[in-house]
């Protein structure tokens, strides 16, 4: 039991076809797992009606989708693979089959093979070379449907279903030729091991003319002159400050969550329409998890604003009178939001997870622990510090944290900062706040601002 969590069964290996032949076979086995997750998922989301028993009829386990897709399921010998399957009388019926080529090159190829109209012939839909699902976007299950997936990655509600509005979906992660056995059964999961059929394997040679033909390679071949094409959803990065003397953070959002992943920091799916305007894909942070961060941090940044042009606010002078002189200290502490969680950035490696909160005036994360490497460098790349804390966290909403010296700690590699939290009740409570395993050039990146700040410093 200790494998049904998040709202699925999980495996440790992704060994799909034996667990098809061997799970899905056996229906008692599977009413009984069924059964669980519906049971863990209604007490994770009381609105949901998750009804997978119903998957369960005419001697079988029936799935409403299948997807090949991403780096991992849309290689060139998989989807031959999956097309040999279907070939010659695939009946897909209610199930639906879509196929996601891994790369440009490799649809050339599949389309040069004649593996592409073998999958069109077959009833299957075959997409772009896109991540899919693994991204976050296409392919979103009806409510209530099984989806099988050989993709890279499936995280709870990575395409946007809200299961606190009744919506809900399950996935089985499977190998691409068993999703292909499936389909060739009308959606009766099928393992491929139990299946008669030929492989063709071919060679796959990579053709770069794609690449070559449409993607700028500017290595060596800089043109500062021309400009970049804007319009009405495309702007450009909003200056970002670098840190000043002293640094004081409002806690927009605390998240007590065991781990808090990028899919919740920043969802995927319907935010891709903005990826080009960080303002406006900064509206989505945190919208799934914690509604109130967006309109919180904006206060925070106006009032940072109103600090610069010299118009600071009575909050903001009353806050750094608790910890000092505060109209000296408005002069050299910079005030921004932080996010507090346990152990933030799981999941996807998607920078705008950081970069979200940064145009909205983030300046921190507060955590016990980072659960990635790549969502820690993201922060720091972005000018986040990235603080880590030996306890729990006492802090609230709306409680600040006021860092002094935090400039002059980073450029002297200090990495044990000492810290107050404001709380909102006037009390005060000391912290200490680690910087630990900062690289020189990182902390170089922090005292710019930004990555790109830096780079701007470091080319003149």
């Amino acid at each position: 039991m200790d494998k049904i969590h998040d709202g699925g069964v999980w495996a440790d290996q992704g060994i799909v076809a034996g667990c098809a032949g061997g799970l899905f076979d056996n229906i008692t086995a599977t009413a009984d797992i069924l059964a669980a997750v519906e049971a863990d998922a209604k007490q994770r989301w009381p609105k949901a009606s998750p009804r997978l028993l119903d998957k369960i009829h005419d001697g079988g386990v029936w799935a409403d989708q299948g997807i090949v897709a991403s780096c991992a399921g849309g290689l060139f010998d998989n989807i031959t693979a999956t097309a040999d399957i279907l070939r010659g009388g695939a009946e897909n019926g209610d199930f639906s089959l879509s196929v996601y080529p891994t790369s440009v090159p490799v649809s050339l190829a599949l389309t040069r093979a004649g593996i592409s109209a073998a999958l069109l012939e077959a009833g299957a839909v075959l997409k772009p070379s896109f991540c899919g699902p693994c991204f976050g976007a296409g392919d979103v299950p009806a409510n209530n449907a099984l989806s099988l997936r050989h993709t890279t990655r499936n995280f709870p509600n990575r395409e946007g279903s809200k299961p606190g509005e009744g919506q809900f979906a399950a996935v089985c992660l499977m190998d691409a030729r068993s999703i292909a056995a499936t389909a060739r059964n009308g959606g009766r999961i099928t393992p491929a091991t139990e299946e008669t059929f030929t492989l063709h394997p071919l060679p796959y040679a990579f053709d770069p003319a794609p690449y070559e033909k449409r993607v700028y390679n500017g290595v060596g071949r800089p043109l500062p002159e021309t400009e970049l094409v804007m319009g009405p959803n495309i702007t450009d990065w909003p200056v970002i400050q670098p840190p000043a003397e002293n640094l004081l953070v409002e806690l927009a959002a605390v998240l007590r969550d065991e781990v808090t992943t990028t899919d919740e920091l920043i969802p995927s799916g319907e935010t891709s329409s903005y990826r080009s305007n960080p303002l406006r894909l900064a509206e989505f942070t945190l919208s799934r998890r914690e509604p109130q961060y967006v309109p919180r941090a904006k206060a925070i940044a106006a009032e940072e604003t109103a600090r610069l042009a010299g118009t600071p606010s009575e909050k903001l002078v009353s806050l750094l009178n608790r910890v000092g002189d505060g109209a000296a200290l408005l002069r050299t502490t910079q005030f921004g939001s932080a996010i507090y969680a346990n152990r933030p950035g799981d999941g996807s490696a998607r920078e705008q997870a950081a970069s979200c909160q940064r145009v909205l005036g983030g300046c921190a994360n507060l955590c016990q622990s980072f659960a990635t490497k790549r969502y820690r460098s993201n922060c720091i790349n972005w000018g986040i510090f990235p603080f880590t804390m030996d306890m729990d966290f006492p802090g609230e909403d709306g409680a600040c944290v006021f860092i002094p010296g935090v400039r002059n700690a980073l450029a002297n590699h200090q990495e044990a900062l000492s810290a107050v939290l404001l709380r909102r009740d006037g009390t005060s409570v000391p912290l200490t706040l680690h910087l630990q395993d900062l690289t020189g050039e990182e902390r170089e990146i922090l005292l710019d601002g930004c990555l790109m700040n830096y780079y701007r410093k470091k080319n003149g």
